[in-house]
């Protein structure tokens, strides 16, 4: 992990996201994204979840919302999404601009790891998942430099300590290594950097 990621703020990547949310039209919550099986209101549920979650792990208030799998349930959004999102994503930022987060042990997701690995994680999940919500929704996107420079790291080094190029979430998608560092990245999570709505 580099000195970079550990004293990484993730706020200019939250307001990214916060500003992807808003433009999302309510008409279009039904609509597919490059996460296989969920739809946008399920990827913007994920969204609220994992900043709860991760908030949780940087403050290392373990409980439910630490313990709890991913994959446990298909998250979705009721009335007040928006302002749930952009707060949790607020209230993430915030918790991992506290030195204390980044050291020792904590857990997000049910697995326990190091805090440092954890921030890395969470600054991952706001960048991808920054361009699944972009793409599926067909809005312009520019992570935080930063994160994504932390995101790339995290998921070259999976990459490279998997067989047969698997990569964190799925099998890797070759992309040229001239390609921009976000094509890159979103290679390395498993997804076509191509992928386009099909509505």
């Amino acid at each position: 992990m580099t000195a970079e990621t550990t004293t990484l703020d993730l706020g200019p990547q939250t307001r990214v996201l916060t500003r992807l949310a808003d433009g999302v039209r309510e008409d279009r919550l039904a609509d597919p994204t490059p996460c296989p099986g969920l739809a946008v209101r399920n990827l913007l549920g994920h969204l609220t979840g994992l900043a709860v979650a991760f908030r949780d792990a940087a403050r290392k208030d373990l409980g439910p919302t630490t313990d709890t799998s991913p994959e446990a349930s298909v998250p979705d959004v009721g009335p007040g999404w928006r302002e749930e999102l952009a707060a949790a994503l607020g209230e993430l930022a915030e918790a991992w601009r506290d030195p204390e987060a980044w050291t020792g042990m904590t857990r997000a997701g049910g697995i326990d790891l190091p805090g440092e690995v954890a921030g890395a994680v969470v600054a991952d999940e706001l960048v991808i998942h920054g361009w699944d919500l972009a793409r599926a929704t067909g809005q312009e996107y520019a992570p935080d430099a930063a994160a994504l420079r932390a995101a790339h790291g995290l998921l070259a080094a999976a990459a490279e300590e998997s067989d047969r190029d698997q990569g964190m979430f799925g099998p890797v998608v070759a992309v040229p290594a001239d390609a921009p560092l976000l094509e890159r990245a979103v290679g390395l999570s498993g997804r076509d950097p191509d992928w386009t709505r099909t509505v």
